[in-house]
């Protein structure tokens, strides 16, 4: 069974969304996805002042068994990357929620955030 907290906000493409204390807010992929994906080799960002549009590609993952796409949950620009994930990208395997973040953004409209599933709808979409 994956993690799933309850503080945050999930895309239907398996990103999360953590508001940080600063106002930004941290995006990754969630415990599941990283479950699909197996062993993570290496993650492809964006780097700081992108800009993305929701549903947009600002990155790449991949693992051992596939090479996935990473979308934007919603429209805003990237203020920091997880240099970290260069060196060590199993971090995202170990720690989805925490040192494996992989963005973060300044969201440009909050209301966007209300299309996003709560913890209870994204455990619906993965059937737990």
């Amino acid at each position: 069974m994956s993690q799933i907290p309850a503080d945050l906000k999930y895309s239907e493409d398996h990103e999360y969304l953590r508001k940080n204390d600063d106002g930004t807010y941290s995006v990754g992929i969630t415990d599941y996805a990283q479950g699909e994906l197996g062993d993570i080799v290496f993650v492809e960002l964006p780097s700081e002042g992108d800009s993305f549009e929701a549903k947009d590609t600002f990155g790449t993952i991949e693992a051992v068994k596939a090479v996935s796409d990473l979308y934007a949950p919603v429209k805003g620009e990237v203020v920091e990357v997880n240099s970290a994930l260069d060196d060590d990208p199993g971090l995202v395997n170990g720690d989805p929620y925490g040192s494996g973040w992989m963005i973060r953004i300044r969201v440009a409209d909050e209301s966007e955030l209300d299309g996003l599933l709560d913890a209870g709808g994204y455990a619906e979409q993965i059937g737990e």
